[in-house]
C-alpha cells in the first residue's frame, strides 16, 4: 500500500471501529483529517489557531466518549457530525467570552447551512426520487400533484382547469394520485 493511500482520511466505519479496537493510528488520522475544517470555522468566527485546537480537541474527545460508551449512532457523516461539536463547543465558548462575541445570531444563519450540508443531501436524493416517481406517474395525476403542491392551485383551480364537476372530484382525484405516488415512492 502507498503512502498517500495510508494518511487518507479514514472512512467513518474504520474510524468507530479503530477506536473501538484502542488504535492510535486511527485517531492520529482521525485528528488530521478534519483538523483544516475546524480551523476555518474558528478563524471565520473571530477566533485564533490556539481556539481552533482547544475545540477541535473536545470535539475529538466527545467523539471518542461516545463511541467507547457504547450508545454512539452515526445519523450523518462524521464529518458532518464533528463539525456540528465544534461549532455548538464555540459558540458557547463566545457567549461566555461576550467582548469576542459581538452578537451570536450574526453567525447563526452562516453555521445553520454548514452544518445542514448532509440533510440537503438526502432531501436532494429524496427529491430527486420524487422526480422520477412524478414521471412514472403519468397523467392527469402528474400534472393534479404538481399544481396543487408546487404551483399551489387551489382545489377549485385544479376542478375547473380538468373540468371536474366539482371540488369533491377533484379532491378524490388528487387523493388517488396521492396513493399511486406512495406506491412508485417506496418501491424498493
Amino acid at each position: 500500500m502507498n503512502n498517500s493511500l495510508k494518511s487518507s482520511v479514514p472512512t467513518d466505519r474504520e474510524v468507530i471501529l479503530g477506536i473501538l479496537n484502542n488504535s492510535e493510528d486511527i485517531l492520529n488520522k482521525l485528528y488530521k483529517a478534519y483538523y483544516p475544517m475546524a480551523l476555518q470555522f474558528i478563524l471565520n468566527n473571530n477566533g485564533d489557531e490556539d481556539d481552533a485546537k482547544d475545540v477541535y480537541q473536545e470535539a475529538i474527545i466527545v467523539l471518542y466518549n461516545k463511541i467507547k460508551s457504547g450508545d454512539f449512532e452515526l445519523s450523518s457523516k462524521l464529518k458532518t457530525y464533528i463539525y456540528s461539536v465544534c461549532r455548538r463547543t464555540w459558540l458557547k465558548k463566545l457567549s461566555q467570552n461576550s467582548k469576542k462575541a459581538g452578537s451570536i445570531t450574526d453567525y447563526e444563519e452562516v453555521f445553520a447551512v454548514e452544518e445542514d450540508v448532509e440533510q440537503h443531501e438526502d432531501k436532494d436524493a429524496a427529491f430527486i426520487k420524487m422526480q422520477s416517481a412524478l414521471e412514472h406517474l403519468g397523467e392527469p395525476c402528474k400534472t393534479i400533484i404538481q399544481d396543487f403542491y408546487i404551483h399551489n392551485l387551489s382545489m377549485q383551480e385544479i376542478c375547473e382547469k380538468f373540468g371536474y364537476t366539482n371540488t369533491d372530484n377533484a379532491k378524490t382525484q388528487k387523493y388517488k394520485c396521492l396513493q399511486r405516488l406512495k406506491k412508485i415512492f417506496f418501491q424498493p
